[in-house]
């Protein structure tokens, strides 16, 4: 049910520079809580969970629940010392992941 998750942040940064990292992924988040035309509850199906890492270190660790709007938008900075790969996580109530990957250069 997900889609393609976007994510931007600088390519090139100084050492110990603090950056800003910004993620948005399209899904519905379906809370649970509402009802279809027949009356019958949707089942909830929601992002529940976003990971960053850096280099293999974790870098952020977000729990999402159900009251996150459609289309969840994270925002957070971090401070780079080196050149490398962050990778974001996103965990779907059904199991399924949508990964993405951003490259910096630190010089």
């Amino acid at each position: 049910m997900m889609s393609k998750a976007r994510v931007r942040l600088p390519s090139k940064a100084k050492k110990g520079e603090v950056i800003e990292i910004k993620t948005l992924i399209n899904h519905t988040m379906e809370s649970g809580q509402r009802k279809d035309s027949a009356g019958n509850p949707i089942p909830r199906q929601i992002i529940n969970k976003m990971t960053a890492t850096f280099n293999g270190k974790e870098i952020l660790n977000a729990t999402l629940h159900p009251g996150v709007s459609a289309n969840p938008y994270i925002s957070f900075f971090t401070k780079v010392e080196e050149s490398g790969t962050f990778e974001f996580v996103w965990h779907d109530d059904d199991g399924s992941t949508v990964k993405e990957t951003a490259k910096i250069t630190v010089g």
